[in-house]
This record gives structure tokens, C-alpha cells and sequence, in this order.
């Protein structure tokens, strides 16, 4: 099974991510394929794969890479660029898909597809841990923020996948330095070096996945830091929405979008007890009694921050 390293040629932070993995040694000569130029790893089955197209806007790369290479795909992780009109100098990284964006089945407003959402690969927690920890021990520290983000945009995958990326402007996007410390954490957590894996998902034990809150999920990486557990997909209170305020039966895509993430986050952590974490204070008491109940309905308790770190 290989895990996918997604570059494009269309993102200038992707392409100085690629140039940074490449330089790390231990990839063969590129090849040509119709979907793009691909390296491949002398130490772990990891592909290097650079493409044409803004990644974002790549539907079904993974499968086509299946394709083209005769090698079933287990994750993907993109290099990408962060945007943010804060500016700040950051390091991120998220899963994907749009589950709150609606109506249904239409592109989405970054690509994707509105209300659906890709596994999360198991090494989220790992490599978020390891690019904290990376970045503590370099001199970027002091400069750069290291953050998760809640899920969002696309490209409509059907391997597990994450986004790791530089913001969170274009004076960030080229810095080598920011890059070699990506690429020493992918090297890491991939055990290119000849090194032990990270962040192998071992077919058992909790998965947190997480609700509410704004787009950089303070409370949930908090829980995520002190605790170590693996987690899986994390949605922001915009793709939560509620229609109006009948509380006895609220309507809205909410539903859909924890169902979506429940169901693709279990996909990713097969054997798996999934449990959530609310960012409570984000929601009115009637919004979070619902999404208790939908939790329940689906199988998964609800958990406070004490309850998880005791």
C-alpha cells in the first residue's frame, strides 16, 4: 500500500514543499504518466507525485494514480499553500471535503464536493504532534504559528487524506526554510530515513473527532495535544447550520454534516471507537441537546475535556 505525496505546479508553496521532500534523497528518476511526473521511495512505498492542475480541483487523483501505477493508494497527503488575510506566518494542517456546503452534490466554492467529506488519514494526530515538536525545536519558532484547521475544501477523494501546508502569504509560501522543516516532519512520520513509521493506525483503540468552534479549532487541538489520541474529522460551527430556530426540531444540513463525519472518519479508523468532543460554548443549549441526541443515535458518546483527560 502506498502513501501518496500530492504536489501541483499550479501552487508555488506545493512546488517549494516538492523540491524540499525531493532534496531529502532516496527517490528514484521522475516518469512521465498521463496524470503527471512520479517518484517513488527506496526505503518506504511513497510516491512523490507532481501534477499540473491546482490539487484543490484534482477529483479521483488517487484512483488514477491507482491506475496509471498498478499500486493500490492508502492515503494521500498534499503540500499545499495556506491562505489567510491575517497574514500570520503559519504551518497547518487539516482534512478535507465540504459536508456543510449546500445544495448537495454541486461543486464546491473551493472545490470538492458540497456535503461530502474524505476519510482524514489515521497520522493526523501524529503529524500535527510532530510538526509542533519540529517546529519548537527550530528557529521558525517564534515567527510561525502551527495550528489546525477544520475541514474544508476539496479535492473529492476517496483515500484517506490530509493537507499540509505553509501560510500565509506568498513571502511564506517560497521560504526554504519552512519547507525543509515540512519535509524533515514527512520524513519522520514516514520513516524515510529508515526510521519507524508514526502514526500507523493499529486497527483498535478511541478516535476523537470534534464540533463547533471557529475555523482553527482552539478547544479540540488543545484536547488533541494533551491527550495523544488519534483523531479524525473536525468541522467548525459554518458547516453546522441550523435552520431557524425550532428547537424541538431543528432543520438544517447539520445532520448530514455529523453524520458524513462520523461515517468518513470511521472509514479511516476501521475497528475504531469514535467518540466526540463539542466545543459547547459555541452552540445554544437546544443546538448542542440535537446534535447529543444525533451523536447517540449514531453510536457515538459525547465526551467533556475532563472526561478525556482525567
Amino acid at each position: 500500500m502506498v502513501t501518496l505525496l500530492l504536489a501541483s505546479k499550479a501552487d508555488n508553496a506545493s512546488v517549494n514543499l516538492y523540491e524540499a521532500v525531493v532534496e531529502l534523497g532516496g527517490w528514484s528518476k521522475s516518469e512521465q504518466f498521463d496524470h503527471g511526473l512520479v517518484k517513488s521511495h527506496s526505503v518506504r512505498p511513497v510516491h512523490l507525485l507532481l501534477i499540473e492542475k491546482l490539487h484543490i480541483h484534482a477529483d479521483g487523483i488517487d484512483i488514477i494514480h491507482e491506475e496509471e501505477i498498478g499500486e493500490s493508494v492508502d492515503e494521500v497527503l498534499v503540500l499545499s499553500r495556506h491562505a489567510a488575510k491575517s497574514g500570520i506566518p503559519s504551518l497547518t494542517v487539516h482534512a478535507i471535503g465540504v459536508p456543510g456546503e449546500v445544495p448537495h452534490g454541486e461543486v464546491g466554492f473551493a472545490g470538492g464536493e458540497k456535503g461530502l467529506a474524505v476519510p482524514p488519514s489515521p497520522r493526523f494526530s501524529a503529524i500535527y504532534s510532530a510538526l509542533r515538536e519540529e517546529t519548537a525545536d527550530s528557529t521558525l519558532a517564534e515567527e510561525f504559528d502551527v495550528s489546525l484547521e477544520t475541514t474544508h475544501h476539496g479535492p473529492v477523494l476517496t483515500k484517506p487524506t490530509l493537507y499540509l501546508e505553509i501560510g500565509s502569504k506568498e513571502s511564506e509560501w517560497v521560504r526554504k526554510d519552512a519547507s525543509e522543516l515540512w519535509a524533515r516532519v514527512i520524513s519522520r512520520v514516514l520513516g524515510l530515513s529508515d526510521n519507524d513509521p508514526e502514526g500507523e493506525w493499529a486497527g483498535q483503540g478511541d478516535v476523537m473527532i470534534g464540533f463547533g468552534g471557529g475555523h482553527y479549532a482552539p478547544r479540540h487541538s488543545d484536547i488533541a495535544i494533551r491527550s495523544g489520541l488519534p483523531f479524525g474529522h473536525i468541522l467548525a460551527n459554518y458547516a453546522l447550520v441550523f435552520d431557524g430556530e425550532n428547537q424541538e426540531s431543528p432543520s438544517g444540513p447539520w445532520r448530514h454534516s455529523l453524520r458524513e463525519a462520523v461515517k468518513k472518519t470511521r472509514i479511516a479508523f476501521p475497528g475504531g471507537i469514535i467518540f466526540a468532543h463539542l466545543d459547547r460554548k459555541s452552540f445554544k443549549g437546544w443546538q448542542r441537546n440535537a446534535i447529543i441526541e444525533e451523536l447517540s443515535y449514531l453510536d457515538v458518546d459525547v465526551l467533556r475535556g475532563r472526561e478525556i483527560i482525567p
